[in-house]
C-alpha cells in the first residue's frame, strides 16, 4: 500500500492535498496550512446536526440550500466541514472541492425563520 502524498517540509497543506488522504473514519480539515485530524462525529452530535438541518431546510426561503458534509474554504490553505451550512443554491452550480466562504451564511447573519426558536429544540 502506498502512502498518500504530503506537502514537503515547510510547505502548507491545501485543499488539493485532501483528495489523496484515505477514507479511514477521520475528518480532515485545514487551518492556515496545518492539517487537522479528528474522528467523525458521534451518534448524538450527528443526530442533532441532522435534526437542525431538516428544521432549517423546511424554513429556508427559495434560493437557499441547507446541507451537511460539504467543505467550506476561505482560501486554498484553510478548509472546514461545518456540521450544517446554509448557502445560496447558485453556489452549488459552480462545483469544485468546496464552497467559498462568501457563499455560506454565517450564524450571526441568519435568514428569517418561520418557526419560533423554542419549537426547534
Amino acid at each position: 500500500m502506498t502512502s498518500p502524498a504530503r506537502p514537503g517540509s515547510g510547505d502548507v497543506w491545501t485543499v488539493d492535498d485532501l483528495q489523496d488522504l484515505p477514507e479511514d473514519g477521520q475528518d480532515y480539515e485545514i487551518f492556515d496550512g496545518s492539517l487537522l485530524v479528528s474522528p467523525h462525529a458521534d451518534v448524538r452530535r450527528g443526530a442533532i446536526a441532522n435534526r437542525l438541518r431538516r428544521l432549517l431546510d423546511r424554513q429556508a426561503p427559495p434560493g437557499l440550500l441547507v446541507g451537511q458534509d460539504v467543505g467550506v474554504s476561505a482560501n486554498r490553505s484553510s478548509y472546514f466541514v461545518p456540521d450544517v451550512f446554509v448557502a445560496g443554491e447558485e453556489a452549488l452550480e459552480r462545483g469544485g472541492p468546496a464552497l467559498a466562504q462568501a457563499d455560506v451564511y454565517r450564524a450571526d447573519q441568519p435568514f428569517p425563520l418561520v418557526l419560533p426558536v423554542g419549537e426547534i429544540f
